[in-house]
């Protein structure tokens, strides 16, 4: 039994081995072929404390990477020349948590910036840039702490409806200037003291509407007055050359000592 055995065993050991190996080379081709976040080659990607930092900071980017790692807790991009953000620009980086922005050339914000990050996201820097008003959808449902400060802000009824909704970096708050308002008297004063004094700008924004209303019914009683007073004069006129023609008409007793003269004569 033993002779019978040992060459059975002998065959099927190196088979066995085959088909491991085999396993082994696919699973290995698996792994490889496998889609592994990797860090743009404009930044810089390290492990801290368990978290996930990539740092893109005075890369001379124009715009927001977008093979961000997935697994992104802070994004760092300071310092570069980006001028917009557009909709979904950070919507798979489901784990961020802070995001630097600040002195950039950014001058606008798309409504859908955000979204997807606004349930993680703890902090964000949006100083010192070109923004001068931002779509109020933008921060929807945003609970970071928000930095705005340095920005030529335009201040009005939709940055006042905006900032009412935003939990304000209270460190940098009184550096939300503006830089321009509805009312001139406000150039250059912190939004906050502002508002703060009792100014509502949408209030601003409703006499501004019901003044240009006013001026466009003027405008157009006016248009309908002038019309009505042409008409009259032009029928007026109309009249007193129908009425002329009719007096150079010849009467009818006029007409008839005609025929009397004529019958007389006959």
């Amino acid at each position: 039994m033993h002779e019978v055995a040992g060459p059975d065993m002998s065959w099927k050991s190196p088979l066995f081995d085959g088909f491991a190996l085999l396993w082994g080379i696919l699973f290995g081709l698996f792994i490889v072929s496998a889609p592994v976040m990797t860090c743009p080659t404009s930044c810089h990607c390290i492990e801290k404390s368990g978290m996930t930092v990539v740092q893109c900071m005075s890369r001379n980017l124009e715009n927001i990477p977008p093979d961000l790692p997935r697994d992104t807790v802070v994004l760092l991009l300071a310092s570069n020349h980006i001028t917009h953000i557009p909709n979904h620009a950070f919507k798979e980086l489901h784990y961020l948590q802070e995001l630097d922005l600040s002195n950039n050339d950014i001058e606008t914000v798309d409504l859908g910036a955000f979204q997807g990050v606004s349930d993680s996201l703890l902090v964000l820097d949006l100083s010192n840039n070109r923004i001068q008003s931002v779509p109020k959808e933008a921060f929807a449902r945003l609970r970071a702490k928000i930095s705005l400060s340095n920005n030529p802000w335009h201040c009005e009824c939709a940055l006042q409806e905006v900032l009412r909704e935003l939990r304000l970096d209270p460190e940098t708050v009184n550096e939300v200037i503006c830089h321009t308002a509805v009312q001139e008297e406000y150039a250059g004063k912190p939004v906050i003291q502002v508002l703060d004094s009792g100014i509502n700008f949408c209030n601003f924004h409703h006499k501004t509407t019901d003044v240009a209303m006013f001026v466009t019914m003027f405008g157009w009683f006016t248009m309908v007055i002038a019309y009505v007073i042409y008409y009259v004069r032009h029928n007026q006129e109309d009249a007193r050359r129908h009425l002329e023609y009719l007096k150079s008409l010849p009467s009818s007793s006029q007409i008839s000592k005609d025929f009397d003269t004529i019958s007389t004569v006959l």
